[in-house]
């Protein structure tokens, strides 16, 4: 199993306090002891509007981020969990990931999902179309992108997106092109979507959730033809860890108070149901149980978000160095 780790962007209130002359500063050093750790991928969001509020706190913008930590990191892959396809051009989208892939010496990955959060849609003038609609421009976005990565050039007279001869060069340096995360479990569409066309997927992470999204994938692979072995499948998990079940939940009343001074006490709670009951929520060896149980059946890759680590670096830590090994 490898693991990836989210960075504090602001998204989750989670750089509320920081002063933003300081924000980089702090999002860079997460990044660089990832890079010098045992962790696989680095992670941001794909989002402008803070949850689960919109607020006037900060929200890094993503792919900004991906070029800065490309600049800054020498090791991990780097990722966005997960781009909204409809908040860019592909063809321009193509292009910046390929940049940024040649800037980090080819560590880019690409998170693409159909993207879901209405209100900053709204706000920033995109309209919010149909989920049909979001997810036919998903697959044709994915088309120019698998082009432009490929053959340095894209063409496609889609029904949303029309592109004649985009170059893309140069070509990200990946031999293979950008690895492509299809983030989402829709079983009608977004699935079918991941099983035509990428390498990873990332949905539900409950036991059972897991396992139910699993087989549907199975299911489109064997009518498109595609190996459903050779797709690594990934889910995202909420972290708090202690030595202690109290000192887990330490975490989680630190994390309610901070959410607290930003939110109505009821969403600060409700933004807690998150964690609780959890597979990553508990002592090392509860997590380690917990994750074991989700490795047979299939989940072979964890992208973690711990909400202190702008704050406090200890849960990292401690995860690195007591759960992970039991993964090697």
């Amino acid at each position: 199993m490898r693991f990836g780790l989210f960075i504090p962007q602001g998204w989750r209130l989670d750089l509320v306090g920081i002063d933003p002359a300081e924000q980089w500063r702090t999002m860079q050093h997460v990044a660089r002891v990832a890079d010098a750790g045992p962790w696989d991928s680095i992670w941001v969001y794909d989002h402008f509007h803070t949850v689960p509020l919109p607020t006037a706190e900060a929200t890094h913008e993503a792919w900004t981020l991906m070029s800065a930590f490309a600049a800054t990191t020498e090791r991990v892959k780097l990722g966005q969990m997960c781009t909204a396809m409809g908040y860019r051009n592909p063809a321009y989208l193509a292009k910046v990931a390929a940049t940024v892939d040649v800037i980090s010496g080819g560590r880019v990955q690409m998170g693409i999902g159909g993207g879901w959060y209405e209100h900053e849609w709204r706000a920033y003038g995109y309209g919010f179309p149909s989920a049909g609609e979001r997810l036919a421009r998903l697959d044709e976005g994915v088309q120019i992108m698998r082009q432009a990565w490929g053959a340095g050039e894209a063409t496609l007279d889609g029904k949303y997106y029309q592109v004649d001869g985009a170059i893309v060069q140069p070509k990200p340096l990946q031999p293979e092109g950008i690895p492509l995360w299809v983030a989402g479990g829709g079983e009608k569409v977004t699935l079918r979507i991941a099983a035509k066309y990428a390498q990873y997927t990332n949905f539900d992470g409950t036991y059972a959730g897991f396992a139910h999204k699993s087989e549907v994938l199975r299911q489109h692979c064997a009518e498109v033809g595609t190996d459903f072995d050779a797709i690594v499948r990934s889910a995202n998990y909420n972290v708090a860890i202690g030595s202690t079940a109290e000192l887990a939940q330490s975490r989680l009343d630190d994390l309610e108070a901070r959410l607290g001074r930003y939110l109505p006490a009821e969403v600060a709670d409700a933004a807690l149901n998150a964690f609780r009951g959890m597979p990553a929520v508990g002592t090392p060896g509860q997590i380690i149980d917990n994750f074991k149980q989700l490795e047979s059946l299939g989940m072979t890759y964890a992208i973690l978000y711990f909400p202190e680590a702008a704050y406090d670096l200890s849960g990292v830590e401690q995860f690195a160095r007591e759960v992970i090994p039991a993964f090697a």
